[in-house]
């Protein structure tokens, strides 16, 4: 076999794979839209900036302020160091 037809089968199964990933992205983003008028409405009443899960300095939005190690504790035999993670489970999957 050609390198050049391993080449365009290969570019041809990635293009059927970002086609797939499209087509997820267009439906799960529709099925938002139904959630996005109730998320408004909580973020005009109560002023909110940002969605703040916990207050650590590990889960922080800015890396100048997190924790080094951050990226190593979340793993599922880590020990939990702060308290938030004692109130807060997981996410399964996102909208469902």
């Amino acid at each position: 076999m050609r390198p050049s037809v391993i080449l365009f089968s290969f570019l041809c199964s990635l293009l059927v794979v970002n086609a797939f990933f499209y087509i997820d992205n267009s439906r799960q983003l529709q099925s938002l839209q139904t959630i996005l008028p109730a998320q408004q409405r909580l973020v005009k009443r109560y002023g909110l900036t940002d969605l703040a899960l916990s207050s650590e300095a590990r889960y922080t939005r800015h890396p100048a302020v997190t924790d080094p190690m951050a990226p190593y504790m979340d793993h599922p035999g880590a020990i939990e160091h702060f308290p938030s993670g004692s109130f807060v489970l997981p996410l399964t999957k996102a909208g469902r």
